[in-house]
């Protein structure tokens, strides 16, 4: 029968390929074709086999033709496997590249591409054709020398070829060096990419040497470039007197900044009165535009670096010391310049009025987030006594934070309160521990005024219809949602939805249901994957997550150019300044300004994800004898991932479990004893032992207790 469906699709292509063809309805193929009615089901079969094959297409009134081939371009996402995907944007599925499909693409590069197939029910299949940019003129990896020759083990593992490096362009590199490797050759199908190594870290055991090659292997530079040294040199360490006046002058107003105990750049203060009717809240926020200007090169390196980054023991800030510590840091006790967000709220919690100035403010207290916690939660005598002055504010800012949180949680806004691992160093730098970072009500009452603030000025500026930056989050895709709601299903809850579209309001009530339940992080993380990232857009399609139709960030712009950019604006607009020209300029640039801030914040988080994951692993590399209570959190054919209370997560090979014969059960995401019927389910507490530590593939390895022991 195969054999049949073969010769009538070869039939059916010869025909639309001669020059004479012109596109036919299935009907009249049938007639050229001489086939009765009883035969049209062999003819459409046909059809839709090449219409898969992407061979033929069929256009809107049902005429047939030979497909033209579409050309994609996108970023070539590699796997180490040697397969890997093509992302296109504005596509919602990225295209399957198989092994020996890839023309020797790199993650990263912009290839062009064409599909080869389309199998029912999976993603599309295609080949690179073309290579338009390599994304990697520098790789960071592990050095390996042989006779005559070396080679560079990449540490991207998407980087999925060894760099072969010449014995003339070694240049003093040793077995076991983490080094820079500059590409000389990207090679082909045939020949490995070829390098020359310009620079050495220091050996992979080596303190610190793992931090700084993903620094490298990300392209960011702790040093400034020349230029804007430079251009420093004329900055004063101080506040300058005549940059205060023509400000609102908010020197006398009681304000602080809260922050964690090792917080450098203070870039938002808060302040706080109730006049028996209302409250007067004000979000000040470090006027980082009056120092880093446009067309500067101070701005450029900023807008390049688009976000400060956090990896580990170290920031990689996006502004120089003296202004992100320094001028720009709201530092107690000290005149300060500042864009302040000054909000009127009701006694409901609705901010009923607002304004947003230029400033200049004084700082009374530097405030950690444990004093403030201390006073407002746990009413610590010794915090009171020492802040007595403030303690009303902060009472009050308790008061009215809730308020404000009572009210996004009527809307639908969605609290994923996962723990954030915080890493504790000794004298040395060494991981000595892991902990959950503390979020408590001074954490929350700080969310709070900011989130108040963003979503207060993003309001302003959309209904002045003003060229703007905002933060938006698209509504989920239906077809994650409803993978979620059939996964859910095994735990006896529900999602309600209309064809897949949800409120957030549902999300949020689901995350309630789980609070304090085994499978809470679990369902969380998935509910979590099931929404899209956010994203800096010029257009405002609202904040999903938040349920905010307007929503911007304005409180970070020492560490975030987006913030740093809608200032630049709204101080324009105060000054009267935006005329014609300038809202075009503004026009003309925000949607590249929003689409190379979004992924420069893509690049920080993947990196200071894979610094914790480092991290995690130089913490357990001493653990070999010690047992842990866990939680399963993730279920595979493979095995089971077991999360420890730390957010150490490592994964019990299937392998490991030797006392039965286990099957993965996909409906219910378990691993099922074909023998004694033993279940390993998500969210089940279980006690495991270190296995193994693979520092290269950054993975642990566990071995559950029981299983170890032979104690079944």
């Amino acid at each position: 029968m195969s054999s049949d469906l073969e010769k009538r699709k070869k039939v059916l292509l010869a025909l639309m390929k001669d020059e004479l063809y012109v596109p036919m309805k299935q009907k009249e193929l049938a007639i050229i074709l001489d086939l009765p009615n009883e035969r049209r089901n062999e003819l459409i079969e046909a059809l839709d086999a090449l219409l898969s094959e992407n061979k033929i297409e069929c256009s809107k009134r049902g005429k047939y033709s030979i497909a033209k081939e579409k050309k994609y371009t996108g970023t070539y996402v590699g796997n180490r496997n040697g397969f890997g995907f093509v992302e296109v944007e504005d596509r919602e599925e990225d295209i399957f590249i198989p092994s020996g499909y890839t023309m020797g693409a790199m993650h990263g590069d912009l290839v062009e591409a064409v599909i080869i197939a389309s199998p029912v029910g999976r993603r599309q299949e295609g080949k690179v054709i073309n290579i338009i940019e390599h994304a990697n003129q520098r790789v960071i990896g592990l050095f390996e020398k042989s006779k005559s020759f070396g080679f560079v083990r990449p540490d991207n593992l998407k980087l999925n070829e060894d760099i072969f490096i010449p014995k003339k362009q070694i240049n003093g590199a040793k077995n076991g060096d983490k080094v820079v490797v500059d590409i000389i050759s990207y090679g082909d199908k045939d020949h490995k990419p070829e390098g020359k190594i310009t620079e050495i870290l220091g050996n992979y055991k080596e303190l610190g040497v793992d931090v700084l090659s993903i620094a490298k292997a990300y392209g960011m530079e702790d040093a400034f470039p020349v230029e804007v040294d430079k251009e420093l040199e004329a900055v004063a360490d101080e506040v300058p007197e005549e940059a205060k006046t023509g400000r609102r002058d908010l020197r006398d107003v009681d304000m602080v900044t809260i922050d964690g105990e090792d917080a450098k750049d203070l870039d938002d203060a808060v302040s706080l009165t109730f006049d028996g009717e209302n409250y007067h809240l004000g979000v000040h926020i470090a006027d980082v535009s009056h120092y880093v200007r446009e067309k500067t090169a101070l701005n450029a390196e900023a807008y390049n670096r688009a976000t400060s980054v956090y990896l580990a023991d170290r920031v990689i800030p996006m502004l120089p010391r003296k202004l992100s510590n320094g001028l720009c840091s709201l530092n107690e006790g000290v005149d300060r310049l500042a864009m302040s967000c000054l909000m009127t709220v009701n006694q409901e919690g609705v901010i009923i009025d607002h304004e947003i100035c230029e400033s200049v403010i004084n700082v009374n207290r530097r405030m950690s987030y444990t004093q403030v916690n201390g006073i407002i939660e746990k009413d610590d005598a010794n915090y009171k006594k020492e802040f007595e002055e403030l303690v009303p504010m902060f009472l009050l800012m308790d008061e009215l934070a809730k308020k404000l949180r009572t009210n996004r949680k009527k809307r639908g806004s969605i609290d994923f309160d996962f723990p954030e691992t915080k890493i504790v160093y000794d004298e040395n730098g060494r991981c000595v521990d892991l902990k959950p970072y503390d979020r408590n009500s001074a954490t929350k009452l700080i969310e709070d005024f900011m989130l108040a603030a963003n979503e207060t000025v993003a309001q302003d500026y959309y209904w002045q219809e003003i060229p703007f930056l905002y933060r938006t989050h698209e509504k989920p895709d239906p077809e994650k949602i409803e993978k979620l709601s059939i996964f859910i299903h095994n735990f006896g809850l529900t999602i309600k939805g209309n064809q897949g579209e949800v409120h957030p309001k549902e999300i949020q009530k689901l995350l309630g249901k789980l609070e304090g339940k085994p499978e809470e992080p679990l369902i969380s993380r998935l509910a979590l994957r099931s929404m899209k990232q956010a994203k800096y857009t010029a257009e405002n399609t609202g904040h999903f997550g938040l349920a905010a139709p307007f929503y911007c960030h304005f409180t970070s712009p020492i560490r975030r150019y987006p913030d740093l950019q809608i200032h630049r604006i709204i101080k324009e607009n105060l000054h009267g300044k935006l005329n014609e020209k300038r809202r075009e300029h503004y026009d003309n640039i925000m949607h590249d300004v929003g689409l190379h801030c979004s992924q420069r914040e893509r690049r920080a988080e993947e990196a200071e994800r894979e610094t914790v994951k480092l991290k995690k692993l130089e913490y357990m590399q001493d653990k070999w004898d010690e047992e842990f209570d866990g939680v399963i959190s993730g279920v595979t054919a493979w095995g089971i991932y077991v999360e420890l209370p730390n957010t150490v997560e490592g994964l019990v090979r299937m392998t490991a479990l030797k006392d039965d014969y286990y099957e993965y059960n996909e409906e219910h995401f378990e691993l099922v004893g074909r023998a004694k019927n033993k279940h390993y389910k998500l969210g089940q507490s279980v006690k495991v032992r270190l296995e193994g530590i693979d520092k290269l593939m950054r993975t642990i390895d566990f071995v559950l207790v029981e299983e170890a022991n032979g104690e079944r």
